[in-house]
């Protein structure tokens, strides 16, 4: 292998020569059984391969690292870099805006033969601006713009150029977004459903903070790996929590935007993602290429072209993120303020939120993902009552970028959470956790329209906080950083800043982007380097005449395990890193003597209070309440079904797209014209009003089906059956609730006296009653039972419309009618008995009609009484007829 030290070596006669050699096969097993009796173990041939395998797997990954120093100066030179793996056109420049940006808001084309349904709803994804260029939510097919690419989805990309524009700050970016939004919205008149937004990482809390100022503008919002709470976290890791107060605050950020002239470079972002791993950084990334060189090339280039995308951010921007957001933590308690005085509070957001994030995500683990959710409200009910509805869903061990990068994740959470957007959007306000069940997994696999399918489980704050782990004893620690930080910042401020400023200039500036460790990294593996001038011939005489060593050699076995042993001692080294770190900030933020100094110690503020037990807030919830309160028995058949529909879909204790699918198909068949946000109105009306009073939404299910016919509510019981069916078989508690509403919905039947009825009344023998007041009604229901539902006009209320016309054959089985009523509004376990007493009930009707038909014959020898009968019974005949028409 002597000519792989000099590349001119005219080595074609010595290969072919070689090669002629070993092809004959007298000479090949001449030359195996030399070898065997000079090595008989085999201990020499083994590490003569090895050391053959090893020398060309290192030119190879020489001339890989080569490529990408080439591919990263290539992709720097470009004006508008991106990694997005498909065509794309520019509809907004966010530089021709009033307050100008260096985003822009692109169409994504599909690629061929993937067909594209305008009908509906538009997509939309945006990138993190966290120190990488933008693309790398479509960097390839199965990623978060793939998947809803190929559900047929119009998309959009909302990207950024690397250069901020002057004076661009925070706000102006929010402000680029909703115009961006609302573009789209102009684009797609012919649906109603607004985009479904995807936030990654750092784009997740911007897009927050979005729809917290403008929430008509936004349909449901996917924050994936996006941290919106700072200061939450388990003791033990999420080391990247401690560094504003390891470093004395947000100073050395306002620093480093001073030495590049008021530009914060996004390497040193980077650079503080690869310190939180530096076995990964350092050995295991490079050592997988080296070891996996024949396969892995293209892979590790692809992903490098994003990582090496460094871009710039202006000093303003990142000082009111670090200020705000991870020193100061008020995004998530409502305490940020634009400049025209609009408060950003995050319970203004009306659109369902998705929370994505992972367990194994050191940069945003699940507590500062879900905090917020605690940082803003009391409990469940509270998020009731403010209307929203919030998703979450936790990876087991994915890293921060393969939430939105890998293409496992987008294959299965992310097609399953596009596939699911339109339910999302219509489900009842409240906290979920969501599940993903492989088909073959499924108990009922033959109902799964996909390869898994995505539960909903309602979630209190008691599961909540098994997540989030919230420490109160932290905040003080962190609010304790906070204020050294405002002291520091405004000592740099008097004292090292006009001077630094004053010595920095531009192209001094430039020079110290250029000289970063990273970017420098990128430059010296590449073709301005005159080493690299061999390494393209080398490696490919190496791919011309490979030779792979099998992973049974004991030399790569021995390679394998020095690197796992490597790995290992930067893992320990890491965690001892990270462990004190965190003793030293809890025990230096934790002094007593610290606090009281910058104010805090014995404060009543440093507890922080929840927006939401603000007393304008609790007034907000009560006129909500009184409002609804009004609407029991207001509507039709529709509020009955879909009242109906959530109350026995509340008794499992997960429900799934199914169900959402067979209503909504059921729903263009009963309602056309209806749109999917007055559908999604009526779904969270009836919720409000069952978890507001339950009983009483429960008791006017018959007041609302008042009028209908047999046909008509067998129809609606009928559509309710298919819905459920739709997932399977409904557990027992679904069950127990769905025959108390079919109770319910029989209680609103029309009840007429049949004739066989009213030829049993005849023959019946005559007995002697004697005439009351309550008699003439009795005699009449026999004869009229339509006319005779209603009491005596002149002893009852004539407001009282719906509830006195239920068309029910006696006055008097009206109080078993409320009892029944009643009972039905208790646990599902008392069902039965309501059937039970539905059938008594009849019975007595029937007996009753019976009797009343008997005394007819001998109280109508009274003359006085005949006729103030009848002209009750025509008064109240007229009464009925008068309202008629507003009963229908």
């Amino acid at each position: 292998m002597n000519f792989l030290a000099n590349p001119m070596f005219p080595v074609s006669a010595f290969t072919s020569a070689w090669l002629k050699q070993k092809n004959d096969s007298s000479t090949a097993q001449a030359s195996d059984a030399m070898a065997s009796f000079v090595d008989p173990f085999g201990v020499g041939r083994a590490a003569v391969s090895y050391w053959r395998d090893s020398v060309e797997r290192s030119v190879l990954y020489l001339d890989v690292m080569r490529q990408r120093g080439n591919q990263y100066l290539e992709h720097m030179e470009q004006t508008k870099p991106n990694v997005l793996g498909f065509d794309t056109e520019v509809l907004m420049d966010g530089r021709t805006l009033p307050r100008p940006t260096n985003y822009e808001l692109m169409r994504v084309l599909p690629k061929e033969g993937t067909e594209i349904d305008p009908q509906k709803r538009p997509f939309v994804v945006v990138d993190p601006r966290a120190g990488h260029g933008p693309g790398i939510g479509g960097f390839k097919p199965d990623s978060e713009l793939g998947v809803a690419l190929k559900a047929g989805h119009p998309c959009y990309f909302i990207g950024f150029l690397p250069f901020p524009e002057p004076g661009q700050t925070v706000e102006d970016v929010v402000e680029s977004e909703i115009a961006f939004l609302r573009h789209v919205i102009e684009l797609h008149p012919e649906t109603t459903e607004k985009p479904m937004v995807v936030g990654n990482c750092q784009a997740g809390w911007q897009l927050m903070m979005a729809a917290a100022l403008e929430p008509d503008v936004f349909g449901p919002i996917l924050i994936a790996g996006a941290p919106l709470s700072y200061w939450a976290g388990e003791h033990g890791k999420a080391p990247m929590r401690y560094t504003g107060g390891m470093t004395g605050g947000s100073w050395i950020t306002a620093f480093t935007s001073d030495m590049g002239d008021g530009l914060f470079d996004g390497a040193w972002l980077v650079q503080n993602f690869e310190r939180l791993n530096p076995a990964n950084t350092y050995w295991k990334k490079q050592y997988h290429l080296y070891d996996n060189v024949d396969t892995e090339a293209g892979r590790y280039l692809d992903f490098e072209r994003w990582w090496g995308g460094h871009v710039v951010l202006g000093g303003e921007e990142i000082q009111y993120i670090v200020d705000n957001l991870f020193v100061g933590n008020r995004l998530s308690t409502a305490q940020l303020v634009t400049r025209d005085g609009r408060r950003i509070d995050l319970r203004n957001v009306r659109s369902p939120v998705v929370v994505f994030c992972s367990r194994g995500d050191d940069i945003t683990p699940p507590p500062q993902a879900l905090g917020w959710i605690r940082d803003l409200y009391e409990n469940e009910d509270d998020i009731i009552a403010n209307d929203q509805t919030i998703v979450y869903c936790q990876h087991d061990t994915t890293g921060h970028l393969g939430i939105f990068v890998s293409g496992s994740v987008s294959r299965k959470e992310h097609t399953e959470f596009t596939a699911n957007m339109d339910y999302i959007d219509v489900m009842p306000p409240g906290l979920y956790e969501t599940a993903i069940t492989p088909a073959e997994k499924g108990a009922d696999a033959d109902l799964y329209e996909r390869d898994y399918l995505l539960e909903f489980m309602p979630r209190n704050f008691e599961e909540l906080d098994r997540a989030v782990m919230h420490k109160p004893e932290d905040d003080r620690r962190f609010a304790t950083v906070a204020r050294i930080s405002e002291i520091n910042l405004g000592l740099y401020r008097l004292f090292l800043q006009p001077w630094l400023k004053a010595t920095i200039t531009p192209e001094a500036a430039r020079w110290i982007r250029r000289m970063h460790p990273i970017r420098l990294g990128y430059k010296l593996l590449s073709d301005r380097n005159p080493l690299s001038v061999p390494l393209p011939v080398m490696a490919e005489m190496v791919r011309k005449n490979r030779h792979q060593v099998s992973s049974e050699n004991i030399f790569k076995a021995f390679e394998s395990m020095g690197s796992d042993q490597l790995v290992a001692s930067l893992n320990a080294i890491r965690d001892v890193r990270d462990s004190s770190t965190e003793k030293v900030f809890m025990n230096v933020y934790g002094q007593p003597l610290l606090q009281a100094a910058v104010g805090l110690y014995g404060d009543a503020h440093v507890h922080r209070r929840r927006p939401g037990a603000e007393p304008e807030h609790r007034r907000f919830v009560e006129q909500r309440q009184h409002t609804l309160g009004e609407k029991y028995a207001q509507g039709g058949p529709h509020e009955a079904v879909m009242r109906s529909l959530i109350y026995v879909l509340g008794g499992s204790p997960t429900t799934d797209e199914r169900n959402f699918k067979r209503l909504r198909a059921s729903r263009a068949e009963l309602e056309p014209g209806i749109k999917l946000s007055e559908f999604k109105h009526l779904v969270r009306e009836q919720f409000f009003m069952l978890k507001l009073d339950r009983e009483q939404a429960l008791n006017s299910l018959p007041v609302l089906l008042d009028g209908q016919t047999n046909e008509a509510i067998d129809g609606y019981i009928q559509h309710l059956d298919h819905v459920f069916a739709a997932s399977g078989e409904m557990t027992k508690n679904s069950a127990d609730r769905f025959t108390q509403i079919k109770a319910l919905f029989d209680k609103a039947r029309p009840r007429q006296a049949s004739k066989s009825a009213n030829a049993n009344a005849a023959q019946a023998p005559t007995a002697s009653v004697e005439a009351t007041p309550t008699q003439p009604a009795q005699k009449k229901t026999a004869a009229k039972p339509k006319t005779v539902a209603k009491p005596n006009a002149d002893t009852k209320s004539k407001t009282d419309t719906r509830s006195r016309n239920d068309n029910k054959p006696q006055a008097t089985t009206k109080p078993k009618a409320s009892e029944q009523a009643k009972a039905g509004a208790n646990a599902s376990d008392k069902s039965n008995d309501l059937t039970n007493q539905a059938s008594v009930t009849e019975s007595k009707v029937k007996d009753e009609a019976s009797q009343s038909a008997s005394k007819k014959s001998t109280v109508t020898s009274t003359p006085e009484a005949t006729s103030s009968d009848t002209k009750t019974n025509a008064k109240s005949t007229t009464d009925t007829r008068k309202k008629e028409p507003t009963k229908r």
